[in-house]
């Protein structure tokens, strides 16, 4: 364990400073497919009786109309995030009627490209905007890609906290510049380390044969409907998924808030010489993407963990970073447990708060660029074969076996664990430790083993396998209703959600392409603030 960290533990562990340790916040957000009694897609409108998606704080789509996603509040325990991701779940549920929720993160079998729907949110303008974006991800990226789902975890750590850690390090900056600082400091290390989530979480090892369309891939047969590959972990974080040449060189700079808002800010404002020559029309004068730029909005940008604050109703990402700072981090690489009823449980939960309390007080130089290299490699190996027996990463000018590497990383999360028990009271953050350090023992513990596990054992294809998990799923939601004050609370935010949008919709009184234009000269502001 390195010096500064044990320093830092040290600091932490001191009475007056251990309870802020339990004031850690942590949000879900979870998506997944609707589909029908067979596991196809559904093609029916996002249900009315679920609110509005443009307007509903906890039940709205991604990409397709079919793509739900679900988000909880922020809780200091884990385990209430969870019970809310429940409660969605179950009223989710309660108004499905014959359909279900896909439990997997990769779909299964998909209707042809053109038939797969893309979300709708009414006739405002703002609802409009974010369907032409969403057009824009079609045209550039296909459809198939954007049916993917996953978990994001949000964590953000009390501003006490950060106080007691910059009085410590006595630096003399505002605190919102060095609380900045650090939450990219963070980011460093998770790009460092993320590779072992992979390992402990990936659960996409394969995949419905027609997702590939036809493509050229180098994964495996496993039966007529079923492609693989025999040690990945997560097929779906691998460059099987979001393959984009547009933004193939933009790496932003997680020196410090400045640089990557910079680096985000010009792919946001430079024209792509492909996209332009698509226009941002049809040739029947129908918008087709926002703008010919690298990237339409700062959102496109696929990345496994970013910065994040709270914006403003039509304030743009990046205007509120450069404003107020980073306020939270949200990790994206997470699969979701096709085990799980909410694909993901509360030991998963309690691992990521530890590990991202890791990287927060580990040291955490700026990346040079032979170590941003070697960690995107890493990435993909343990993506692609993190299960394979032997398998060796890169840490600096050496290569060290996975395994090895995985035992001394999760020792010394350990650590932040056992100091994350002793704020809340228990032995939970240990358990959960120690049922990771089960899965680097024995990789056939790992949700991706399990897997294929059951796909070889049972003769099922990957998307008979995940219908089944489904049916379960919606089994164990449908069979508890939810208590009638939480029923009457979903009832009317539902309601309220619906007479929203309808009063955007009329209260709007600009046309769509001035809206867009406007929406476009905030770039303006953003180059000079």
């Amino acid at each position: 364990m390195s010096d500064l960290l044990s320093h830092r533990l040290a600091l932490l562990a001191e009475h007056h400073n251990l309870s802020l340790l339990s004031q850690c916040l942590h949000g879900i957000e979870r998506e997944c497919l609707r589909v029908d009694g067979d596991g196809e897609l559904a093609m029916t409108p996002h249900p009315r009786t679920l609110g509005s998606a443009l307007t509903h704080p906890k039940i709205t789509t991604d990409y397709s109309e079919a793509l739900l996603e679900f988000i909880t509040g922020t809780e200091t325990d884990p385990q209430r995030t969870l019970a809310e991701l429940d409660a969605i779940h179950r009223y989710t549920y309660s108004k499905l009627s014959d359909e279900f929720l896909w439990s997997p993160s990769m779909p299964g079998h998909l209707p042809e490209e053109e038939q797969i729907p893309i979300a709708e949110y009414g006739t405002s303008n703002i609802g409009r905007l974010k369907h032409v974006y969403r057009q824009g991800l079609a045209l550039r990226y296909g459809k198939t890609m954007q049916c993917i789902a996953g978990i994001h975890y949000n964590f953000s750590l009390p501003e006490a906290l950060w106080s007691v850690l910059q009085a410590d390090e006595g630096d003399d900056r505002p605190q919102q510049d060095y609380q900045s600082w650090r939450y990219i400091a963070l980011i460093r290390n998770f790009r460092r380390y993320s590779w072992l989530l992979m390992y402990l979480f990936g659960a996409s090892p394969a995949l419905d044969a027609s997702f590939m369309r036809g493509r050229p891939h180098q994964l495996e047969q496993l039966d007529d409907q079923t492609l693989y590959l025999p040690y990945a972990t997560s097929l779906r974080m691998s460059d099987l998924g979001y393959q984009s040449n547009a933004q193939a060189g933009l790496t932003p700079c997680y020196d410090d808030l400045p640089s990557y808002t910079t680096s985000l800010h010009k792919a946001v404002s430079t024209p792509y010489p492909e996209y332009v020559a698509l226009g941002t029309k049809d040739a029947g004068g129908h918008w087709q993407q926002l703008n010919t730029n690298i990237l339409q909005i700062e959102n496109e940008y696929y990345s496994n963990i970013r910065p994040k604050r709270v914006t403003a109703t039509g304030e743009r990402p990046l205007h509120a970073l450069r404003a107020r700072g980073i306020q939270y981090i949200e990790v994206r690489c997470l699969d979701i447990n096709p085990f799980l009823p909410l694909g993901i449980d509360v030991n998963e939960a309690r691992f990521l708060d530890a590990f991202l309390l890791f990287c927060t007080l580990q040291q955490s130089p700026c990346l040079v660029e032979g170590e941003c290299g070697a960690s995107n490699d890493n990435f993909l190996k343990v993506v692609k074969e993190g299960r394979k027996p032997g398998l060796e990463l890169r840490r600096g000018d050496e290569n060290v076996g996975l395994q090895a590497w995985a035992t001394e990383l999760i020792g010394e999360i350990g650590k932040v664990a056992e100091l994350l028990d002793r704020s809340h009271g228990g032995d939970h953050h240990a358990q959960a430790l120690a049922e990771q350090q089960a899965k680097v023992a024995d990789s056939n513990l790992t949700p991706s083993a399990r897997v294929l596990e059951e796909l070889r054992r049972g003769g099922e294809s990957f998307s008979q396998f995940s219908l089944r998990q489904t049916r379960q799923h919606a089994e164990y939601f449908r069979s508890q209703a939810l208590p009638e004050a939480d029923m009457a609370w979903f009832d009317t935010t539902a309601h309220d959600s619906l007479a929203q949008q309808a009063e955007m919709e009329a209260g709007d009184a600009q046309d769509f392409d001035s809206f867009v234009e406007d929406y476009q000269r905030s770039l303006t502001s953003l180059s000079t603030s």
